[in-house]
């Protein structure tokens, strides 16, 4: 456990939960009395994981919380998660949790990553459609491809899809890197920016390498043969990726409704 950190990527802007970061991050939004990122740190440090990395850039100052080591990463508004991960390099050692800044969630599913013993662990949400179908009229507007084998292991994600059935679940903007699976990241990354600094990215070829997508470099990881095994969750975290979202989840606090997503006893 000493040697296991965690990275918290929380470099965008968050415009579409403008106004309220309009000032500051999405990750320092107050959610319940706490901002995301509190949240985040305080479930992380409850399971003993104290060497905790943020990942900054826009209104990076505005993120003061204590007990963390930051990272700025200076072109946030022209690059995507994947830069805004290897800006923390120095990180990439022994044992690593990686988190999207805008998500929170139950601590029993960090405990599930912090025990296994995969070099690549992704959490897969089986029960994905109760979130979304609650967050949109077409959940097939957002939702993106996830295709697991028998094992468990992840065959394909990220890709739009046209059938609902054919999704087995969602990424949910947590994973872990470990051994050979964090030498391996590394050694990728470095093999696709040289390629994509001569020819066109070869993790998207619609986007510059700069601006991929975390599930492009997955997905990627996917072709080289990595093995990406999925921690199974059935919901138990939240996404607060706009206006709309924030709203829908007070509302449904209120009501009672929002806990049959998340148990709330460790937030209030």
């Amino acid at each position: 456990m000493n040697n296991l950190k965690a990275i918290i990527l929380a470099a965008g802007q968050g415009e579409r939960l403008r106004p309220l970061t309009a000032n500051i991050p999405k990750c320092m939004v107050n959610f319940f009395g706490k901002s995301i990122l509190k949240r985040q740190i305080d479930i992380f440090q409850k399971l003993g994981i104290d060497d905790i990395s943020v990942v900054t850039g826009y209104c990076d100052d505005k993120i003061n919380v204590d007990n963390i080591k930051k990272f700025k990463n200076k072109n946030f508004m022209t690059t995507n998660m994947v830069e805004s991960l290897f800006t923390a390099e120095e990180k990439l050692t022994d044992s690593v949790i990686v988190s999207y800044g805008d998500i929170i969630f139950e601590s029993n599913i960090i405990q599930n990553l912090i025990n296994s013993r995969h070099d690549i662990s992704v959490v897969v949400d089986k029960n994905w459609k109760n979130l979304w179908n609650v967050r949109f009229e077409n959940p097939l507007d957002d939702a993106e491809s996830l295709v697991l084998d028998k094992n468990g292991l992840i065959l394909e994600l990220g890709q739009k899809v046209e059938n609902i059935d054919n999704i087995q679940g969602q990424f949910i903007g947590l994973m872990k890197f470990q051994n050979d699976g964090l030498v391996d990241i590394i050694k990728f990354y470095k093999k696709m920016k040289l390629i994509a600094n001569s020819s066109i990215n070869p993790l998207n070829p619609n986007l510059p390498f700069e601006k991929s997508f975390m599930t492009d470099f997955l997905q990627g990881l996917i072709q080289d043969n990595q093995k990406l095994n999925a921690i199974i969750i059935k919901n138990g975290w939240l996404e607060i990726d706009s206006l709309k979202d924030y709203s829908l989840y007070q509302k449904m606090y209120l009501d009672k409704s929002l806990k049959k997503l998340i148990s709330f006893e460790e937030y209030n």
